[in-house]
């Protein structure tokens, strides 16, 4: 049987319905406490925040306390590449949960520090298990998770936890986020966000040899944090911008929380769950996102909101980073976003991943499934350049931008 279409569906005796604001927020913790067993050693890590990495911008619950028992994995609608995992069953062996979400630019990052690991230690009782606790509604669609999957070349369990339970079960409350588990079942270590990875591959070490695993021949050396961008490093007063979401949602919460909102234009605010007409001002702030044509402003996204022939609805911003990517839908056929910086196509020193250049010089690139896509990489770190996107589709849906600084990758 092939991996794609190795998937187990759980059958989940009721369904818990969050509803679609609990997918665009942090999901509520559950009250349940876990019985405190004694252990002899843990370890708790929070990476300090970064201006880059979104999931360390939400405070974590500490409800769960390193040194108890671990909660269950439950309420999973579909496992990739394994049969259901119970953490009962791996009594002996040292478990790696790793919460994470397949668009989340912040998950992508830690993936090649993830295949090290369980490269070097699945043979002597590493089990990693990703919980996929999805951020967008596309992404609780088994079949994009797969093809993320295979695309990421992730091959440990991936346990569907579209209701949240399990990262209730944890007090999780970012992505993304690892907890380890030792031989006995007990919490004994877990980071929150990017970074870390040697102190996080110390502490696997730590748990293995306890089990008894023998690691006197294995001398690897430890891994290294992804360097920052040395532009970056150098600039006086240097910036990113934050990661900026599209959804009214979203924006609520950062203006509710004393933020100046992710979208500037009054328009926006007039009316929800529908097509609005939007102007794009002369003057521009810097790290807000503006609309111009029509556009459908929905929860969680904002959707092109008519056919054109001519490019002149657009998306604008402008930005400051080495890295830029939008996460975009895809609710039809497949469709082209032009991508344009300071008004010029992206070249091939300043395209990123995602992007197309034809015979002509235009830069574009075909969204073909929901996901982010990586559109800008600067040589170095950059400020104050301007962002448009267009398109001719009324399938061009937009989720969010995400921003780097680090010196290789998105």
């Amino acid at each position: 049987m092939s991996k794609r279409k190795f998937i187990f569906l759980a059958i989940i005796a009721a369904a818990i319905s969050l509803g679609a604001a609990l997918t665009i927020i942090q999901p509520f913790a559950s009250d349940e406490k876990n019985d405190g067993i004694e252990s002899p050693e843990v370890s708790s890590s929070v990476s300090t925040p970064s201006l880059e990495s979104r999931s360390e911008a939400e405070p974590a619950s500490l409800h769960l306390t390193v040194g108890t028992r671990a909660p269950k994995i439950e309420g999973i609608s579909a496992w990739i590449n394994s049969d259901p995992i119970a953490l009962q069953e791996t009594v002996g062996k040292v478990v790696l949960i790793d919460f994470w979400t397949y668009s989340c630019v912040n998950c992508i990052r830690t993936f090649p520090f993830l295949k090290l690991w369980h490269s070097r230690y699945s043979d002597d009782g590493l089990v990693i298990v990703g919980v996929h606790s999805p951020e967008f509604a596309f992404e609780k669609d088994p079949v994009n998770v797969i093809n993320a999957v295979e695309e990421n070349g992730i091959t440990w369990p991936v346990a569907l936890d579209n209701d949240f339970t399990t990262w209730n079960n944890f007090s999780n409350r970012v992505w993304p986020a690892k907890y380890l588990i030792d031989h006995a079942g007990v919490l004994r270590y877990r980071h929150l966000g990017e970074g870390q990875y040697a102190e996080t591959e110390e502490n696997i070490r730590e748990l293995l040899k306890e089990a008894g695993a023998d690691l006197d021949g294995d001398n690897f050396p430890l891994p290294i944090d992804q360097p920052l961008d040395p532009e970056f490093l150098r600039s006086r007063n240097a910036e990113i911008t934050r990661e900026l979401y599209a959804g009214y949602g979203r924006d609520f919460l950062d203006t509710q929380s004393g933020g100046p909102g992710y979208v500037r234009q009054p328009e926006y605010y007039l009316d929800q769950e529908a097509v609005v007409f939007f102007e794009e001002p002369d003057e521009m702030l810097a790290h807000s996102i503006y609309f111009n044509g029509f556009w459908f402003v929905g929860e969680d996204l904002v959707r092109h909101g008519q056919p054109t022939t001519g490019y002149e609805d657009h998306i604008s911003l402008i930005y400051s980073a080495r890295t830029l990517n939008a996460v975009l839908g895809f609710p039809g056929a497949p469709y082209k976003v032009r991508v344009s910086n300071d008004g010029k196509n992206l070249t091939a020193e300043n395209r990123g991943d995602d992007i197309i250049i034809d015979e002509n010089g235009q830069s574009y690139v075909m969204v073909v499934e929901p996901k982010m896509y990586n559109l800008v990489a600067h040589p170095a770190y950059t400020r104050g350049h301007k962002l448009r996107l267009s398109s001719n589709s009324s399938d061009f849906e937009l989720f969010s931008f995400t921003f780097g600084v680090y010196e290789a990758g998105p």
